[in-house]
Formats: C-alpha cells, structure tokens, sequence
C-alpha cells in the first residue's frame, strides 16, 4: 500500500493587505495617462480616438472613489481590531 503524499505547507503568516496602495498607484497612472495626451486631444480627435482621453479621466475619477472605499475600509478594520 502506498503512502498518500501531501503537500509541503509553509507556516507563515499571511500578508495583511488593504488595497489603498495598489488603488492609489493605479489612480495615478490614470492621471499621468490624462495629463500625457491632453496636449493630443485634437490630433487623437481627428483620428476617432478622442474617447482614449475621456476613458483615462473616467479611470481616474473612478480611482479616485476606490482610494477613498479602500482607506475607509481600513479604517473599520483597524477599529475593528
């Protein structure tokens, strides 16, 4: 009869993660992108691809709500705790 093999588990603890650095770096991105073609808006224009402009100012603003969801949600962690 052979022995069942089972899987090596590391004893670690896991990684305490809220979200508010990865969503503040992703919402800057956004900006950055915003800010780089704004100075291209009528040549993107002219070339049907205007709506890259407005889907980099939606990214931020939606960023913008998620930054504040995720530092409220660590805040009700931390209180919690």
């Amino acid at each position: 009869m052979q022995q069942e093999k089972r899987p090596a588990v590391a004893e670690i603890e896991p990684i305490d993660v809220d979200g508010v650095r990865a969503v503040e770096i992703g919402t800057l991105l956004w900006l950055i992108a915003f800010v780089g073609m704004l100075p291209f808006y009528g040549r993107l224009r002219d070339d049907g691809r205007g709506w890259w402009l407005w889907t980099c100012l939606a990214g931020f603003g939606l960023g913008a709500l998620g930054v504040e969801y995720c530092r409220r949600r660590r805040a009700r962690r931390q209180a919690a705790d």
